[in-house]
């Protein structure tokens, strides 16, 4: 590979203990990335993918240019002055006990825990009638290899508690194995199951479980497309070359994602199928008649729809369909379609999520994304609110329909999660774990502010950040958005936000249209054709802070990750003056082609695609962050983060977007891509590797915003 010097020099304004300013100089020499004619045409119009080269993710030129970047970037960032000190801190917060909610399988009872710094978490259980204190480690995640990279994801045990079967995932890969263990004697049963991707394991009784995946795909399995999902039986004792294609074998049935589930009381298999992220169809099959076929509950995707419980034939349904902010009905599976159902918890103007335990429903609402929590019996009566302990994001309410107890969890901006135990008759919560973290909420603010978006739309954001804290407009702020396939961004704590607040940070998060806060209606306010919708909000949230002196351009960083790294592609460079840092993860970035790898075609309800229309192709091509970086124009210091082994959204997107910005920015601001090797889009990542990008995150941010030394040293060196 062959590398060119294109300097950029880089004046950052650095406080010392007298607060006096000077200045500091080095240079950054960017990989030269070769250019390569490739040309696309899209309804008569040529689009240049110069870099196309770099989708190749099983090239050797590709990994070379990989090694160069990382080289840059790890050079450049091993200059930041307080990068160590950051890493420090992050790992002195991150050092606590960290403790799931308990819960019951068979004759034990299971928990998570991690010590404290442990890459991953290890599963811990007890025999349920003997005391906590006799817990031992069941599954230790930290034992499948040495760096922590391989790590443990879904786990389903048989009904009777006697058998486990359980996902693991290498080097943060959405393609996955599956282990079956015997839970008694803890030894292995039967051959490990490979290449599943996306997918739940639901046991049927004790004899086998239903699973999910595609066939594996030609070409490279990191970014190949895979489009068709099926669902198959996995009997114990036999080979996974037997296991029987369920659902999903047949060109008219073909759906990019399925997932299979058993209800508890082992009755019936439901299918929910779906062509995208958006809507499915929903099925039934009575497995207690061995001859019977699926029954068609919906055959069309107009809705995102499923089974929460039953008893006996009732079913209760969860649904959004002809009522955006969803309800719950009931219906007899012997004639389950729309037409025969009847409303059990009518539709609200808050959003429902909904979870059962105890012989009782748990209806969870989201107003103005923070959760209120109302307990109903099977007949619709509403027996209480639940009182939960302040205001923030309340999660679990679910166990089986014996237990007379369940738990839940509470957190927000400033609470660290903490686990309550509910007693289901009385309504009584009582704290039951409480983590010891070197944070003290009390110290620190957290409050809802409302602001207008381009069009008017009145648009929710919180803001938290230390008590007293000066609004002079010089504030080092991070503004989180997402903003995407109905996800809501409800307030839960962070341990490397709170290292964030702790140096006198804010951070600023809206709950931005295409996110779920208000429904389905505010989830399409912000796809396709109004895609500009979310960047417009995210960009009058920012505007908000300035004009109100939280920050000011000079002190703002805007970050998303995936939905969110497009989010902040695309603002960066629509409004390039806004921020001085931009810190887009996992980014979807090429708006283009995002539909040809892995499993992206199943985003078109957000996105739509390129293909389309060529109404919809300008419009993507419009607001694609890679389409619309531009010559002469000074983007903000840039640090891109991707993970080599992203099968989600490919790294080809990171990658030919930085190399567009590298070649074409100008100014003094640097752009960066860290790439990280063994990782994933995020879940499964070792917290040793978690600590070390944040702390290149925050160093990165702090430094281009101008701080020799940690702003919180500073502060003190001044009160001095």
């Amino acid at each position: 590979m062959k590398f060119s010097i294109v300097s950029v020099i880089l004046v950052l304004a650095v406080y010392t203990g007298e607060a006096q300013s000077k200045k500091e100089m080095f240079s950054v020499t960017y990989p030269q990335t070769k250019k390569i004619d490739t040309v696309d045409t899209y309804f008569g119009v040529e689009v240049k993918d110069p870099y196309r080269w770099l989708e190749d993710d099983r090239s050797e030129e590709t990994a070379a240019w990989v090694k160069a970047e990382n080289e840059v970037t790890f050079d450049y960032l091993n200059k930041i002055p307080f990068r160590e000190e950051l890493k420090n801190r992050l790992s002195e917060i991150w050092n606590y006990e960290k403790v799931g909610a308990p819960f019951q399988e068979g004759n034990y009872t299971y928990f998570y825990k991690n010590d404290g710094l442990q890459n991953q978490y290890v599963l811990y259980r007890y025999k349920t009638e003997k005391d906590p204190s006799t817990a031992e480690i069941f599954i230790d995640p930290n034992t499948f290899k040495e760096d922590g990279t391989i790590s443990l994801g879904e786990t389903s045990f048989s009904k009777d508690g006697s058998k486990l079967a359980y996902s693991i995932s290498e080097g943060g890969s959405d393609w996955r194995k599956v282990l079956i263990m015997n839970t008694e004697t803890k030894k292995l049963v039967g051959d490990t199951l490979k290449d599943i991707k996306f997918s739940g394991l639901s046991w049927k009784a004790e004899d086998g479980f239903y699973y999910s995946s595609y066939d594996k795909p030609k070409g490279s399995q990191l970014s190949a497309k895979t489009d068709q999902h099926k669902v198959y039986y996995h009997k114990l004792g036999t080979p996974q070359s037997d296991d029987k294609v369920i659902f999903g074998a047949t060109p008219e049935q073909k759906h990019r994602y399925i997932g299979a589930s058993v209800t508890e009381d082992n009755h019936y298999l439901i299918i929910r199928a779906s062509t995208s992220t958006t809507g499915n169809k929903l099925f039934i099959k009575d497995l207690t008649k061995p001859d019977s076929k699926f029954v068609t509950i919906l055959n069309d995707t107009d809705s995102d729809t499923y089974i929460m419980e039953n008893v006996g034939s009732k079913l209760y349904i969860i649904t959004n369909r002809n009522a955006p902010n969803k309800k719950i009905v009931t219906v007899d599976a012997k004639n389950p379609t729309p037409d025969n159902w009847k409303d059990f918890l009518p539709e609200t103007e808050n959003v429902l999520f909904a979870s059962t335990g105890g012989g009782n429903i748990f209806a969870n609402y989201m107003v103005d994304a923070v959760s209120k929590v109302m307990q109903y019996d099977y007949d619709g009566k509403l027996i209480r609110e639940i009182t939960l302990p302040g205001v923030g994001s309340a999660g679990g309410f679910g166990t089986k329909k014996e237990q007379k107890e369940l738990y839940y969890s509470f957190t927000n901006y400033i609470t660290p999660g903490s686990i309550y135990k509910y007693d289901i008759a009385s309504g009584d919560s009582k704290l039951y774990i409480k983590p010891k973290v070197d944070f003290n909420p009390e110290n620190y603010e957290s409050h809802q502010v409302f602001y207008t978006s381009k069009d008017g739309t009145k648009v929710p954001m919180i803001i938290t950040h230390k008590k007293g804290l000066k609004m002079d407009g010089r504030n080092p702020t991070i503004l989180y958005g997402y903003g995407g396939f109905n996800i809501s961004l409800t307030p839960s704590f962070s341990i490397a936000n709170a290292v964030w607040m702790e140096q006198g940070g804010i951070y600023a998060v809206p709950n931005l249209r295409g996110g779920g806060e208000y429904g389905e209606k505010w989830h399409n306010a912000g796809t396709q054709m109004k895609k500009q919708n979310v960047f417009d909000d995210f960009i009058a949230a920012a505007e908000y802070l300035i004009k109100n002196n939280y920050t000011s351009s000079n002190y703002l960083a805007i970050r998303g990750g995936s939905n969110g790294g497009l989010l902040v592609g695309a603002t960066m460079t629509q409004r390039p003056d806004l921020m001085k840092v931009a810190l887009p993860a996992v980014g979807v970035l090429d708006m283009l082609r995002y539909h040809t790898f892995t499993a992206g075609a199943g985003w078109a309800y957000d996105y739509g695609t390129a293909e389309d229309s060529m109404e919809m192709f300008k419009y993507l091509k419009g607001y694609s962050p890679l389409h619309n970086v531009k010559d002469g124009v000074s983007y903000p210091a840039t640090l891109i983060t991707t993970g080599d082994h992203d099968d989600r959204v490919v790294p080809a997107h990171s990658f030919k977007f930085a190399a567009e910005l590298q070649a074409k920015q100008t100014g003094s601001n640097p752009v960066l891509i860290r790439i990280e090797t063994d990782a994933g889009h995020g879940a499964g990542t070792p917290v040793s590797k978690t600590i070390e990008q944040y702390a290149d995150i925050f160093g990165f941010t702090l430094f281009n915003m101008g701080y020799e030394a940690l702003p919180e040293k500073i502060n003190k060196e001044i009160k001095k």
